[in-house]
This record gives structure tokens, C-alpha cells and sequence, in this order.
């Protein structure tokens, strides 16, 4: 069997857990997590960056950030992970839908700002697949209209837009380390902050509400509760797990582009489907190789036969937030949906990860022998 995903290790993952445990830091900020915020806001660009045990957290601290009252809204894509919708209910904000692009996937700009409405408080935008958004006008449009703009970069370390790496760019940014993503530490995540406004009190949300880290920075001499937060820091032992995983980012990155490029040299030209765009404006991470077929009927039978006949696990992708029980509940939609509709009953994604090398032509006949 040929599986969909299956996580890579560098090779240093346990030695990194051992140093921790000898060191006899096991709970968050220990040395470990200090190295690895340092690398992502050197290699990023972020003002501040606070690795949290997930990217649920890292945008569920955006939501606190941004003082939510009930009934404020937030624009956003529908064809996503729940936790970008999510993070903003628990707040009682409304997720406020507009369509993708047909091209890229990614939330279509043009249909932003008709969206907008006395409530907007934000934008979020989701880089599907490690591709970029277009995020000159949204960042422009939010400028005009006061707004904060979210960059979910779950699927994103190591992409740029326009030689800016992604999470670098909106004002708030949340990446993800679970299994499926490009790094990894098991589950983890991390908030970038990119607005200076917001650096002191993401650290207190952080740490509970507490002034914690501006008492071990000797800016005060006890630490007490001061405003509203949760429990968000990831253990030492996930943080020494990912610093492994940080220091062969580039490595890995290269590994799974030579593996993109080979799907895309293969099916280019002679495919009945349709292939992963990639604008020009973005440098990718190949996060996923997808294709987009005819219909719901034809994916369901890829699909099966992948895996029935040839052992290769192919999936489907995001359920629409906007037609799920939660959506219809939660949010409206101010766009019509159609191109969301369309990619969530088409789109299938093919195995992508590091050590696939020697099996991938056998993923690629296999596709071709239906698709071409």
C-alpha cells in the first residue's frame, strides 16, 4: 500500500527529545521553543513568533486579539479546515463566506469587498495547498477599509508571495506542524505577528492571561492575571521534536518540489484533469499535488480503484463550510458558492511526501492509465 500521507523523520527527533528531558525542561518556553521561534522569525520575517500546540490555537489567539463582540464578522473562504471558521465562533463572531478562484483555489479578492459590512472586523485568507493569495489588493482593500488581515498559513511555511514568505505578510499569521504538513511535530503550530500591537498581548494570552513573560524578562517583579487567555504553549518535548524538523526545512522542501515537478512533467499535456495552477506571483512549497476532475461520480470511482486495485491511497479534500451544519448555523455566505461547490465534489489529491521517490512512478502509471 501506497499511502496517502506518511510522516518523515530527519533522524534527530529522538536525540532532541532526550537532550530535553535531560536538561529537565519538559513544559513550554524552554530552550528548544526558544530556538525554534527564533528560526521562524529570522527565516520568515515576523516580528514575533509564539509556537503554540496547534494552528486551532495560533487562530483561536487571532480571535482574542481582535476583541470580538457577538454578531462581528469575519470574511473568510468556506472551502478551508473547520478550525478557520471556528477560531472566530467561539468568539460569537459570524464567518462571513465569499468563493475561491477556479484557478488557485484561494479566496477570490473581487468578491471581498462586496462582503464588507458595518460588522467586517477581518479577513482571513487561507493559501490552499502552500500557494499564495493575492495578497496586495486584500492587504490594500483592508488598509481602505480598517481592517486586520489573517493569513492562515497552515499549509504554507516555506512559500512566498512575491519573495515575501507567507505569514510574513497580513497583519496576523497562524502555521501548522501537524503530520500532514510539510514540517512536523506531531500536532504544533505557531502565531506569527507581524503588528507591532499586538506582540505584548499575544505573549499574555499566551501564558493564560498572565504577565508571565514579562516577569522572566525581569519587566516586573511578580506575575499575576491581567487579562483573558488560555493554556496555548506546546510542551518542550513537541518544541525538540520540530527543531529537528526546522533545521532540514530547506531539505525537505527541495525533496517534495522534485517530487511535484515529477507529477506535473508527467500528467502536463495528458491529463483529461485538471492540474495544480501556481501564479506567478508565488514561489510554492509542494505542499500537494492535486487534480480536479470531471465530477463527483468520476472522483468517487478514482478513488476506489487507486486503492482497491492499485493500493494507492488517494482523498478527497475539504467539505464546504458554508452547506455543513455548522456553516448553516454559524454563518451566512455573501457570494454565490459555486466554484466552492464545484472543487470540493471534483478535487483529489495524490500521495505527496518525503521518501515516496522510489514508489511515485507507480502512482504516476496508475493515474495515467485512468486519466489520460
Amino acid at each position: 500500500m501506497i499511502p496517502f500521507n506518511k510522516p518523515f523523520m530527519t533522524g534527530r527527533e529522538l536525540e532532541y527529545i532526550q537532550q530535553a528531558h535531560q536538561l529537565g525542561h519538559l513544559a513550554g518556553d524552554g530552550p528548544f521553543t526558544q530556538r525554534c521561534s527564533k528560526w521562524l522569525e529570522d527565516t520568515i520575517g515576523t516580528r514575533a513568533a509564539l509556537l503554540t500546540h496547534s494552528c486551532t490555537a495560533a487562530l483561536e489567539m487571532c480571535a482574542l486579539l481582535l476583541d470580538l463582540e457577538p454578531g462581528d464578522e469575519v470574511i473568510m473562504p468556506s472551502f478551508t479546515f473547520v478550525s478557520t471558521a471556528n477560531a472566530f465562533v467561539l468568539r460569537g463572531a459570524v464567518p462571513v463566506f465569499v468563493d475561491i478562484r477556479a484557478d488557485s483555489k484561494n479566496i477570490d479578492p473581487e468578491l471581498i469587498e462586496g462582503a464588507i459590512t458595518p460588522r467586517t472586523r477581518a479577513i482571513v485568507v487561507v493559501h490552499y495547498a502552500g500557494v499564495a493569495c493575492d495578497m496586495d489588493p486584500i492587504m490594500a482593500l483592508a488598509e481602505r477599509h480598517g481592517l486586520v488581515v489573517i493569513e492562515d498559513a497552515a499549509q504554507g511555511l516555506m512559500s512566498a508571495y512575491r519573495g515575501r514568505p507567507l505569514g510574513s505578510i497580513g497583519h496576523l499569521a497562524a502555521l501548522s506542524f501537524h503530520e500532514t504538513k510539510n514540517v512536523i511535530s506531531g500536532e504544533g503550530g505557531a502565531l506569527l505577528i507581524n503588528d507591532p500591537r499586538f506582540v505584548e498581548r499575544a505573549a499574555i494570552l499566551r501564558e493564560k492571561g498572565t504577565n508571565r513573560s514579562q516577569f522572566f524578562r525581569g519587566q516586573v517583579d511578580k506575575y499575576t492575571w491581567v487579562d483573558t487567555g488560555s493554556s496555548y504553549l506546546p510542551s518542550e518535548l513537541i518544541a525538540a521534536f520540530l527543531w529537528a524538523q526546522l533545521e532540514q526545512a530547506s531539505v525537505l522542501t527541495a525533496r517534495r518540489m522534485a517530487l511535484w515537478r515529477a507529477y506535473s512533467d508527467a500528467f502536463t499535456g495528458t491529463l483529461r484533469a485538471q492540474l495544480p495552477f501556481v501564479p506567478e506571483f508565488c514561489q510554492p512549497n509542494a505542499h500537494m499535488y492535486y487534480l480536479q476532475l470531471a465530477d463527483i461520480t468520476e472522483r468517487t470511482e478514482f478513488i476506489a480503484s487507486m486503492k482497491t486495485d492499485e493500493g494507492i491511497g488517494c482523498v478527497f479534500h475539504y467539505v464546504p463550510l458554508h452547506s455543513s451544519p455548522g456553516g448553516l448555523r454559524f454563518s451566512r455566505s455573501a457570494s454565490t458558492m459555486q466554484v466552492t461547490d464545484c472543487v470540493s465534489s471534483t478535487l483529489v489529491r495524490l500521495p505527496l511526501w518525503v521518501g515516496l521517490e522510489n514508489d511515485q512512478q507507480r502512482v504516476i502509471d496508475a493515474v495515467l492509465s485512468r486519466l489520460r
